[in-house]
């Protein structure tokens, strides 16, 4: 198979394991920076170029999207979709996934468990916003952030009034979530492949800081999630419409709540907590699922 991977670095650790995994099995591997590729949109004959040479013959793609580019990054992924290549992940579930506010909104209507989430556009709402979410503390996270970078958790009353009417006066979009405190610093990053998690592992933040992140210092261990937690997590990257995401859940008084579905989940943490050859289980579910146009939105959306 003819496997392309959309990625900014080949040196990545992410990108190298799915290189690696893919030639073992004996795949012709090309990797292109997604902002590099261009694109001739024809209704005849879409193609897509890099550096200068005609991209063809490709079975599927892997995207590696960087938040920052998601943009120009979806736009050559529907190309691809639009040639009949098929997508590990399709551009309208990674754009789903990136919109915070959209994402939270269809978690919340298949009833899967989330923190009480607000949302609003004026100053005078704050008060009853915070009030809204079960009052302080409570975290306020900018729609745009990743890694949890723009997160914020406000302590008090006056903290959250206080950042909140900031962020609305740069007119930043915010979401203001219940803090759960319970699950003290740790989440649970669930990897999911196809319908099945394939591996977990639980991040807990450092002393003093509550955002668990690994790009942010948080440390990885091995975990046992509960049934309900795995069924939580399968779910939600079936709602996005993800093949492969990244699930990351809070342990709450009510049962599993997901703080976030990730389209291009970082391969390094999981694989070195759990062992297990993560990237290789990827490219098999490629071997099991990639078929001319078998992308189920045809690059529409």
């Amino acid at each position: 198979m003819k496997i392309a991977i959309l990625s900014r670095n080949k040196k990545l650790y992410s990108t190298r394991r799915l290189i690696e995994a893919a030639t073992e099995r004996g795949h012709d591997v090309a990797v292109m920076d997604v902002l590099r590729c261009y694109m001739n949109i024809t209704s005849m004959r879409p193609s897509i170029h890099y550096g200068s040479k005609d991209q063809t013959g490709f079975n599927a793609v892997i995207p590696r999207i960087g938040a920052s580019v998601t943009f120009y990054g979806t736009a050559v992924l529907r190309q691809f979709e639009m040639m009949g290549v098929y997508p590990l992940n399709e551009s309208v579930a990674i754009s789903r996934s990136r919109d915070k506010l959209r994402s939270v909104q269809l978690l919340a209507r298949k009833g899967i468990g989330l923190p009480i989430t607000g949302f609003a556009n004026s100053p005078d709402d704050v008060e009853d916003l915070i009030k809204m979410v079960g009052g302080a503390p409570l975290v306020i996270k900018l729609l745009e952030g990743t890694q949890g970078i723009g997160v914020v958790l406000a302590e008090t009353q006056k903290a959250a009034e206080s950042v909140i009417e900031a962020f609305m006066g740069l007119n930043a979009d915010i979401l203001v979530q219940e803090f759960i405190q319970e699950a003290g610093g740790a989440d649970i990053r669930c990897f999911i492949i196809g319908d099945k998690v394939v591996a977990a592992m639980k991040r807990q933040a450092q002393d003093g800081e509550f955002r668990s992140n690994l790009h942010r210092g948080g440390s990885a261990s091995l975990i046992k999630i509960t049934p309900e937690e795995r069924s939580t997590a399968v779910r939600a990257a079936k709602v996005m419409g993800l093949n492969v995401a990244g699930v990351d859940l809070l342990r709450s008084n009510h049962g599993p709540v997901v703080m976030e579905v990730n389209s291009s989940p970082g391969l390094e943490g999981i694989e070195n907590a759990s062992g297990k050859d993560v990237a290789g289980m990827i490219i098999e579910f490629i071997e099991r699922n990639a078929r001319p146009n078998r992308t189920a939105t045809r690059g529409k959306g």
